[in-house]
């Protein structure tokens, strides 16, 4: 039997945003967030945790061409996009199971521009937050 100690790679990762494969990303971050806290009465210890919210940020970086396409959608702003995302990993080329993870209700909350003396492209990071991750769904 043959061992396979092969990762997932960013040149097996594909991001389709809003429909859209992203081929300038450069790269992504996604965290899914839920307020716990303890609850103490008698003694020192807690009785319980509870759960209150949850949150979905991230952030894109992508260069400015993605960027300026996004814009464009965006009818010259990307902050009144609304999109699902689709984040792929793996290639069944290399014989890796495809995960996809489904972001639901993307908003960008930033959109900022930066370019300094030797740059040879311009790279772009676009926070965001988002309603849910679907993780590994069946499409």
């Amino acid at each position: 039997m043959a061992f396979n100690s092969r990762e997932y790679e960013w040149g097996d990762f594909t991001l389709v945003l809003g429909g859209r494969d992203l081929t300038g990303i450069r790269g992504i971050k996604y965290t899914e967030k839920v307020e716990r806290e303890a609850i103490y009465a008698k003694g020192r210890n807690a009785h319980s945790i509870q759960t209150g919210n949850s949150q979905i940020e991230g952030e894109i970086t992508v260069l400015q061409s993605e960027y300026e396409a996004l814009v464009l959608a965006g009818n010259g702003s990307i902050m009144g996009l609304s999109l699902d995302a689709l984040a792929s990993y793996g290639s069944p080329l290399n014989g890796d199971m495809i995960i996809t993870d489904k972001i639901v209700g993307l908003r960008f909350t930033e959109s900022s521009k930066e370019l300094k003396q030797g740059d040879k492209f311009m790279e772009m990071k676009l926070p965001f937050i988002a309603l849910s991750v679907k993780n590994n769904i069946s499409i």
